[in-house]
């Protein structure tokens, strides 16, 4: 992501599976894959919108019932999993419910 532009302050969900690696491509991304009827995910959701909003990264939603290939080809296997991105390479890869301190010294390491 260029100096000029902004992450958006808040999470960006994933409607098409085929922009996913346009998505991930600049910056630091963190990816929350999830699904609506997951405890811990709605748990966590304060927490994954406060990086949104706290930090440089952009944070996209994967919602696994709507795009299982995509999860499938990240090797989901449990939820919430959090995939952290650097300029298109992963980096960092969370299983479970993390703090929302865990999640931002996440995109911290990849920004740094």
């Amino acid at each position: 992501m260029s100096s000029t532009e902004a992450a958006p302050g808040e999470p960006i969900q994933l409607t098409d599976a085929d922009a996913f690696d346009e998505q991930v491509a600049d910056g630091v991304v963190l990816v929350d894959f999830y699904a609506d009827w997951c405890g811990p995910c709605q748990m966590m959701e304060p927490a994954v919108e406060a990086v949104a909003e706290d930090t440089d990264a952009t944070v996209l939603k994967v919602d696994v019932d709507v795009h299982q290939a995509l999860a499938g080809e990240y090797g989901v296997q449990g939820i919430p999993t959090l995939l952290v991105f650097a300029d298109g390479e992963l980096v960092n890869q969370m299983v479970g419910a993390q703090t929302e301190e865990a999640l931002a010294n996440a995109v911290r390491q990849a920004d740094a």
